[in-house]
């Protein structure tokens, strides 16, 4: 597969976006003071981690498969870590540090969402639309990890 030179330009930019993403969720990761949290961090971390590499595949010719995966943000039942008990000092840091991200992937879907259609080929655009729907899906599993605790 041979991108055109504007098809090129918006995978550097997504890929620019995903390097983002995957270190702001490992800064964030050292950061939360809620090993949930941590966790919660680290996986996105190897989740945007693999959208860069599938981003790098295009860029080399080729489309990867992608796994179509619209379940993950439904199944998450993260475990309540704060209670009435806890910090005030670290419930409003994890909640601030979970709230950013919330705000991160909106961006990022936003922007696949209006990139997906300048491709010519399906496969890119179906890849595109899974990652897409990956990035909803960490908002929402970010979005359940505040309401169990108390931050929504």
């Amino acid at each position: 597969m041979i991108l055109k030179e504007k098809e090129r330009s918006v995978i550097e930019d997504l890929q620019t976006q995903e390097k983002s993403c995957v270190e702001k969720y490992g800064k964030y990761a050292e950061q939360a003071r809620d090993p949930e949290l941590k966790n919660l961090f680290r996986n996105i971390q190897q989740e945007e981690q693999k959208h860069y590499e599938s981003l790098s595949m295009i860029l080399s010719g080729s489309v990867p498969e992608c796994n179509c995966n619209d379940r993950s943000g439904k199944d998450y039942q993260p475990k309540a870590v704060y209670t009435a008990m806890s910090s005030p000092e670290d419930k409003e840091h994890d909640a601030f540090l979970a709230t950013d991200c919330i705000g991160t992937e909106k961006l990022v879907s936003g922007t696949y969402n209006d990139d997906v259609f300048a491709f010519g080929d399906s496969g890119v655009r179906k890849l595109l639309a899974d990652i897409q729907i990956e990035e909803q899906n960490h908002a929402e599993m970010l979005y359940k990890y505040k309401t169990v605790n108390g931050m929504a």
